[in-house]
């Protein structure tokens, strides 16, 4: 478990920092249209950090093509940085994940993901921005 203080804004000083979509999906729980998300296709090396906060959440060695339609990932880059709730919003019985500093909305892990883990971390680009010059 992190050390580092939670990090708490005002519902204003958030939109005042993210995009509307950037904000309904990472505060309000929302999610982008299946392949609609700037990092859904990306192939290029480097580390994904929280929209909200930045910090590292995932490394592009960790992405594969899930066919989904959002990027997916088999394993959190720093596992302290990632929290996983019950979510069972819309009928279903999911798993959510969160940015553990921020408490920014991710997306939703499912077992179904490949091997070492067996994970897909479903991820909305939305929540998470692309750092190509970092690694985990």
């Amino acid at each position: 478990m992190s050390d580092k203080p939670k990090i708490i804004k005002s519902d204003a000083e958030w939109r005042a920092q993210l995009t509307p979509m950037q904000y309904q999906v990472a505060r309000e729980k929302g999610t982008e249209r299946a392949f609609t998300g700037e990092y859904w296709d990306c192939k290029e090396p480097g580390l994904y950090r929280c929209i909200c906060c930045g910090e590292p959440l995932f490394d592009a060695t960790s992405k594969f093509n899930s066919g989904c339609g959002w990027p997916s990932f088999t394993a959190p880059a720093v596992a302290e940085n990632v929290a996983e709730h019950e979510d069972s919003s819309h009928g279903m019985r999911r798993t959510e994940v969160t940015c553990s500093h921020c408490g920014a909305h991710l997306g939703h892990v499912f077992p179904d993901g490949p091997a070492p883990t067996g994970l897909r971390y479903c991820i909305n680009s939305a929540s998470i921005q692309h750092d190509k010059k970092s690694t985990a």
